[in-house]
């Protein structure tokens, strides 16, 4: 019989341990060790320089008991050696395993403590195999080792492959390489091996006094030359403790959320090489390490009660990257606001996609630009950094009023040009996340409803705002068409269906109102395109049993054929996109529904230990009494986290 291949699959991330610093991270099980799960390695960028790392001790298996992970960029991990011990019922010896994570940088020191009468003599060994698979390889679940070189000499074994390297230096520690059959290799002697399957091992010989402690410390320098992103040098914006103590003042379980996401907010900081101090939020681990246009937005703007100085860093970075030209291949526009940045193309060969390192395949990230300068604005940042993005400002309002409608039907819509980008280019970006309400794909170009929300509050404000800086003649114009625009968004989009009367996810092709009703009608609220009892009908369809699952709001009806509660963009929770529905809520008047909104959320964040996922399923929280996790979900991710922020504002305003 020929044997059964398992096919590729993407790998499940709700019971790893990370340890992260961006664009670092290192995954592993709960005992620290790297290699048994599919997503366990240490990456830098978009690549896993290690795929497997191990501990052992002489003369003892190690029993680990305890994962300890306060911090993002530090984990503890803590076990007993019961084969060093005596025979007694109380654990004696145990062994403490403390992981740092920096940028570029993995630290772990290990600390042997015991409490024995006699002297303990023993060996640690650390065991890793350098690895340098693609990160977007992982994802697939296709990864593949590159070849490397590796160079041992004294307390320090170098690996490399190409542009990609890696620095082990285990002090006090004896190294050596070992080849795929565990014998020594030449590279211990200093020798070159391109093998790309040795093991680099470090073995302390640790002496332990009685009642006494022995320690030792290893350190991996990572470096890839192909990146185009760099970790924060900077201290972050904010008072975190301050801020859990406010959050823990409204409830508790809001302060725990807060100290838990600000700090993930810090270890998500990055910045490009060329200028280190404009800062971003990267979107979340372990896929997407860089800039995204949609997601630092809104991290942004979620987080922009608490910091409006990353506001502006973020707009300056996105406006330098600002489109030129037209160019299909890239689905750049002049004026528009990028998708993505990357140091080589995405590759997703199960999906038919292939997007290039600097890619515009985003219909919205251009009105949240203008959005988020706007609210910056209004919330302090001086005004000469304002003018300063005035050019650019004027750009991507070219590009919504005179661009943003490709088939000329009044209305900003997308549609992929290439055959390999994006099929969808709104924030659900899946292939089936605009769908009609029994099931079947709606057609392109598509005009999501939400998308005509964000241009309508963007050219409003940026009226505002260059009315504000003098412009005497854009500011009409611009409340003109805006006007125009919600007109014909009240005569195309409102349905009536078995649910109730609501705007449409979309306009399809044809443009026919796409029926399925989703949370995208959430982010209409508090951009001013919809009438105030309108906003209130939206808020209390949003706050139904269909829609809000106890725990956020769920991006589509469980009355729609396509619902299922592990579905990506058809039935989960998203915490970003529930807290913009909250966000909104408050910003129309709706404080009690806002409220409700905002603590659903915080039940799920408790439910998560504080860190919320990239999303979760949408079952009810009347039949489980925490979250179910979507098993694939990112996490640390940066919009999850500043959801925290907007919960607070609006439990604030109770």
């Amino acid at each position: 019989m020929t044997p059964h291949t398992p096919p590729a699959r993407q790998p499940l991330l709700n019971d790893a341990v990370i340890a992260l610093h961006a664009p670092t991270q290192v995954w592993s099980g709960r005992a620290g060790d790297i290699g048994e799960a599919a997503i366990d390695g240490v990456y830098h960028g978009d690549t896993r320089h290690v795929g497997a790392l191990t501990l052992q001790c002489g003369g003892s298996e190690v029993e680990w008991i305890s994962v300890s992970s306060d911090e993002a960029s530090r984990v503890t991990f803590g076990g007993l050696l019961r084969g060093l011990d005596t025979h007694g019922p109380d654990p004696r010896v145990r062994l403490v395993r403390e992981r740092i994570v920096g940028d570029g940088i993995v630290r772990e020191r290990w600390t042997l403590i015991s409490r024995v009468d006699h002297e303990i003599d023993t060996t640690l060994s650390l065991s890793v195999v350098p690895e340098f698979a693609s990160l977007h390889d992982v994802k697939a679940g296709t990864a593949r080792a590159r070849p490397f070189t590796l160079r041992v000499s004294g307390e320090q074994a170098t690996a490399a492959s190409g542009p990609r390297a890696l620095v082990l230096t285990a002090p006090g520690g004896a190294v050596d390489a070992l080849g795929p059959d565990g014998a020594s290799g030449d590279a211990a002697s200093g020798a070159e091996s391109s093998s790309g399957r040795d093991v680099v091992r470090a073995v302390w010989t640790l002496h332990v006094p009685p009642h006494g402690r022995a320690q030792v410390e290893w350190t991996l320098e990572l470096a890839d030359e192909t990146l185009v992103v760099t970790g924060a040098r900077q201290a972050a914006p904010w008072d975190r403790s301050a801020t859990a103590r406010r959050g823990a003042s409204v409830a508790p379980a809001l302060g725990r959320w807060l100290d838990r996401a600000l700090g993930d907010l810090d270890a998500l900081r990055l910045a490009l090489p060329q200028q280190p101090a404009d800062e971003f939020y990267a979107a979340g681990a372990p896929w997407f390490f860089t800039l995204f246009g949609r997601d630092s937005l809104w991290a942004a703007r979620l987080a922009l009660p608490l910091d409006a100085g990353l506001a502006a860093s973020t707009l300056r970075v996105l406006a330098r990257l600002q489109g030129t030209v037209d160019d299909d291949a890239t689905a750049q526009q002049p004026g528009k606001i990028l998708h993505e940045l990357r140091a080589s193309a995405l590759q997703l060969p199960s999906e038919g996609v292939t997007l290039p390192p600097l890619y515009f395949g985003s219909v919205d990230s251009t009105a949240l630009w203008v959005c988020l300068l706007v609210d910056a604005w209004r919330g302090g940042m001086p005004e000469p950094e304002v003018r300063a993005l005035v050019p650019a400002l004027r750009k991507a309002l070219s590009w919504l009023v005179e661009e943003g409608d490709a088939d000329g039907d009044g209305f900003i819509d997308y549609i992929d040009r290439t055959g390999t980008g994006l099929a969808n280019q709104g924030w659900k970006d899946s292939g089936d996340s605009v769908q009609w309400r029994d099931g079947t794909l709606a057609t392109g170009p598509i005009a999501l409803c939400e998308v005509q929300g964000y241009a309508y509050e963007a050219t409003t404000g940026a009226a505002d705002l260059l009315e504000h800086l003098g412009d005497a003649d854009a500011p009409s114009r611009l409340r003109s068409w805006a006007r125009a625009l919600r007109t014909r968004f009240a005569d195309a989009y409102w349905i009536e269906t078995p649910e109730g009367r609501y705007p449409a996810i979309a306009l399809d092709r044809d443009k026919r109102p796409v029926d399925t009703l989703t949370s995208n009608i959430g982010h209409l609220i508090g951009t001013g395109i919809l009438d105030a009892d309108d906003e209130s009908r939206i808020a209390e369809l949003l706050l139904g049993p269909s829609m809000s699952s106890g725990y956020g709001i769920r991006t589509m009806s469980t009355d729609a054929a396509g619902y299922w509660p592990l579905a990506y963009h058809g039935g989960s929770v998203w915490a970003h996109d529930t807290a913009i529905v909250a966000r909104g809520m408050a910003r129309a008047g709706l404080g009690e529904q806002a409220t409700r909104v905002a603590e659903g959320l915080l039940a799920a964040a408790e439910g998560f230990g504080g860190r919320m996922p990239e999303l979760h399923s949408g079952d009810p929280r009347s039949e489980t009494a925490t979250p179910v996790p979507y098993p694939a979900a990112c996490r640390p991710q940066a919009w999850s986290a500043a959801a925290a922020i907007t919960c607070l504002t609006v439990l604030e305003r109770e």
